[in-house]
């Protein structure tokens, strides 16, 4: 009876979402501006476009509510921490050993969702969960291998990434329950751009970097089809579906990297990471069949 009540719609858009973001990596590397510039600038376009089309009333009393205002502040700051940590971790620990690290946070969701959240456990994300890992594992396992001498600093940053990953998304869920989708969403980027700016014009004050054309046509796909729409998406799918299906729908990101990058940038893919994401897509498939409602 739980598949019978559970809204696959959910799913599918939080699926969307991950496929979507998985781009990113390669749309970055198609850039030369900063990477925090990048991001804060993508942030202001998100916040700017979703303001544009649903500021209205309900939403602006939503924002002024002091009851959840707080709550909002602190989804900004897991967010923001999480992107900028997560950077500094890929910078100095490598993007095998980062993307791993940052992609422990869906077995915190797992292990601590249903005692924040207080909703009964659901057996199938334990198996889902570890199959989702696993094939991560395959995916990264030739860079892990091949990683020399890796910084402490970016060994704490990739873990803290976890938690802080971690920490989104349950702040997220727990807001969906009181908040507007396109409310958290905003509120989100906006806050990302805001506490993310300092360290933006700092980069770019000291890199001597001048915006071209070609930048700022990636800044714009960057800013509206991989910000502005997932996160209004994302947030309205994490409504519809339990955080812990939702986490590990989000291997679904390192999954479609490879392919973007073969797309966009002609770098092959590998045997390992075919098999990594049949694992993943398996993980996928047994929330989405065999889940439980929320």
């Amino acid at each position: 009876m739980a598949a019978v009540r559970r809204d696959k719609v959910g799913y599918l858009l939080v699926a969307a979402c991950f496929l979507v973001w998985g781009s990113i990596g390669a749309l970055v590397r198609m850039t030369t501006m900063p990477e925090s510039t990048l991001l804060a600038a993508r942030m202001v376009i998100g916040a700017a476009l979703v303001a544009l089309v649903f500021a209205r009333r309900p939403m602006l009393a939503e924002l002024r509510d002091r009851r959840t205002v707080g709550w909002l502040l602190l989804l900004g700051l897991f967010s923001s921490s999480t992107l900028l940590l997560f950077f500094i971790a890929l910078r100095l620990a490598g993007v095998a050993i980062g993307m791993f690290l940052m992609f422990t946070g869906p077995v915190y969701v797992a292990l601590a969702a249903p005692r924040l959240l207080h909703q009964r456990p659901d057996r199938i994300v334990y198996p889902a969960l570890a199959l989702a890992v696993a094939g991560m594992a395959a995916i990264l396992l030739p860079g892990l291998l091949g990683a020399e001498r890796v910084s402490g600093v970016g060994i704490a940053c990739g873990v803290a990434t976890g938690f802080l990953y971690a920490g989104y998304a349950l702040t997220a869920k727990f807001l969906t329950r009181t908040l507007r989708s396109v409310t958290i969403a905003l509120s989100e980027m906006a806050l990302d751009a805001a506490i993310l700016a300092p360290l933006a014009v700092w980069q770019l004050a000291g890199s001597g970097y001048r915006l071209t054309r070609h930048d700022l046509v990636v800044t714009l796909v960057l800013g509206v089809l991989c910000t502005a729409i997932p996160y209004v998406m994302y947030v309205e799918g994490l409504r519809r579906m339990r955080v812990e299906h939702a986490s590990i729908l989000g291997y679904l990101e390192p999954v479609s990297a490879p392919f973007y990058a073969l797309l966009l940038l002609g770098e092959a893919t590998t045997v390992t990471t075919v098999a990594g994401g049949a694992l993943i897509v398996a993980a996928g498939v047994l929330v989405v069949v065999f889940g439980s409602a929320q």
